[in-house]
């Protein structure tokens, strides 16, 4: 694949585990352990270790399925049946969902990634949230006794 994904199982879940550690300076089994005591800590984390998760678990379909359809061509003679012709679909299907899943990981591990600069700014509003509205929401308030302006009324903004 040309985004350096390769179809060998180890190279592709192995590869991606590497720069995990890499990017957070622990092995996986310590992230997951950060991240599962403390989920909110640093939602990064908490993203890569779910999507590494699913990762993990599409390669392993992707295993089973491969073996399934090498044990049917095995049995196959020199034309291969409909049966076989499914796990084939399957594996294909199979590889689809684990390399999607691996694009995930290395989206979520490059900073520079296209719409991050996007969602950076988006976490930093959520870091910094308005303290009121933009906009004024509500009338001024106004002093009994004080007429509403005119314009008030002709928008018919005022209850009569």
């Amino acid at each position: 694949m040309s985004d350096g994904i390769s179809d060998d199982a180890e190279d592709v879940v192995g590869m991606l585990t590497e720069r995990i550690e890499a990017r957070f300076a622990m092995g996986m089994d310590q992230l997951k352990a950060a991240v599962a005591a403390a989920p909110t800590a640093n939602p990064d984390a908490t993203a890569v270790v779910r999507w590494h998760g699913l990762l993990v678990e599409a390669q392993s379909v992707l295993d089973r399925a491969e073996d399934d359809l090498l044990a049917a061509l095995e049995t196959q003679p020199s034309e291969v049946d409909d049966p076989t012709m499914g796990l084939a679909h399957r594996v294909n299907a199979a590889v689809t969902a684990r390399d999607g899943r691996a694009m995930v990981v290395r989206w979520l591990l490059d900073p520079d990634a296209p719409g991050k600069k996007d969602l950076a700014a988006e976490r930093l509003a959520r870091l910094h949230p308005r303290t009121g509205p933009a906009v004024q929401t509500s009338a001024p308030h106004r002093p009994a006794g004080t007429p509403a302006p005119a314009s008030a009324w002709r928008l018919g903004r005022l209850a009569r």
